[in-house]
């Protein structure tokens, strides 16, 4: 179950896809993703985020059947092992739909409901919890999307819009949380710009806000050109701007040095 509004949450990035754009590759054995994952728990992470598939842009998509067969054995092999909920990266309604009846609590989708509207009807029947991102397009052409005119008036309204469609397929509002998608069809002048004002985005929808900035290739020039293994310093930074604007949930790959960085914004957010 998770709680939110006590403390912003850390949600640990678990990557059973070889295709991942911030490690050299992801987990392809199940025994050794879950003691990882096991590991991410004991550094404090308050949940774990499985992903069989890369969105990184212009990564190559992958079948539902992969996907499952990527993060499935994963799931399995927590069972009675971890004690924080577990969450499902995934756009796809039939991987969401094994992985919560397998025991995820939470499916966070990327697409926010475009690609497979589908999916919020299978969290609906699973009872589990939904995370709307904002992207448009898809991991091969969201780079071309990212042009904007008012840009958190239009990521509002195109998240107003996944949230309409969730709600109308019966998952409780109570159970949904939005996530601006810093770098999902975002140039870095965007990605900077949603940090800066995740208040307007929360005052919005009315949602609580889940913040994935990890090593994200907009960080690059301001860390002097540092590969996304080398980015934890600037990942740093997106973190604590995001717990002072009241983000619920940051999503990152380095666990013990973010609970760190967390606690302590969290102290300086107190005296605001």
């Amino acid at each position: 179950m998770l709680h939110l509004g006590e403390r912003c949450l850390v949600m640990g990035i678990l990557n059973a896809s070889p295709d991942s754009f911030a490690e050299r590759q992801g987990f392809r054995d199940p025994a050794s993703a879950a003691d990882f994952a096991l590991r991410m728990e004991s550094e404090g992470a308050d949940l774990i985020d499985i992903g069989g598939e890369s969105t990184r842009p212009g990564a190559e998509p992958v079948s539902a059947d992969q996907e499952l067969a990527r993060v499935l054995p994963v799931v399995a092999a927590l069972q009675g092992r971890l004690r924080v909920p577990i969450s499902i990266d995934t756009y796809k309604a039939e991987v969401a739909r094994a992985a919560v009846a397998a025991g995820a609590a939470l499916v966070n989708d990327v697409s926010g409901l475009r690609v497979e509207p589908g999916l919020a009807r299978e969290v609906a029947a699973g009872g589990a919890a939904l995370v709307l991102t904002h992207s448009r397009g898809r991991a091969k052409t969201m780079n071309a999307e990212a042009v904007y005119d008012d840009l958190m008036a239009e990521v509002s309204s195109e998240l107003r819009d996944s949230l309409r469609r969730a709600v109308d397929a019966g998952v409780p509002t109570e159970r949904i949380i939005v996530d601006p998608g810093v770098g999902f069809a975002k140039r870095p002048s965007h990605s900077y710009g949603v940090l800066a004002r995740l208040p307007d985005l929360a005052a919005a929808l009315d949602r609580p806000v889940l913040v994935g900035p990890s090593r994200k290739s907009f960080l690059r020039e301001a860390v002097g050109g540092r590969p996304a293994a080398e980015r934890d310093w600037g990942t740093a930074a997106a973190v604590t701007a995001a717990v002072l604007a009241g983000a619920h949930i940051v999503r990152v790959h380095a666990i013990a040095e973010m609970v760190q960085v967390v606690r302590v914004a969290e102290e300086i957010r107190k005296y605001g």
